[in-house]
């Protein structure tokens, strides 16, 4: 159980990291300032929040012997990172925030940054009965 929690904090932080710097990137590019909305510390909580949820479905399975549902577990996972994005693209932005247009392009692609995380590394810390 304690390499799960491991493999979680670090998919977490992973993805965290990532979309840190895809904002940044996204700043740098388009010139535009979502601070007021989003920020870094938003940006690596959520991400280890999500990783933490996927760790529990998976300790889930591990706790009650069922890992031969651990296909449907991940399709799961995927449904609700899609389903995610539907806050976002749905946002209505405060009216001093240039470039609304651009908000969604920048927060849809970090939902789907944890689950791609977690399922990267997860070859490197799975559990021997998972």
């Amino acid at each position: 159980m304690i390499k799960l929690l491991i493999h979680g904090v670090v998919a977490g932080l992973l993805a965290g990291m990532a979309g840190i710097i895809y904002l940044n990137i996204y700043i740098e590019a388009f010139g535009v300032d979502y601070s007021q909305i989003i920020n870094t510390g938003a940006i690596l909580g959520s991400s280890l929040i999500a990783c933490m949820l996927m760790t529990l479905g998976y300790a889930a399975l591990f706790k009650f012997d069922k890992q031969n549902l651990q296909g449907w577990l991940n399709i799961l996972i995927a449904v609700l990172s899609f389903a995610s994005i539907i806050g976002p693209i749905g946002m209505s932005l405060p009216l001093d925030i240039e470039f609304p247009e651009l908000f969604p392009g920048l927060v849809v692609p970090m939902h789907f940054f944890p689950a791609l995380a977690f399922f990267t590394i997860y070859p490197f810390l799975k559990q021997n009965k998972l």
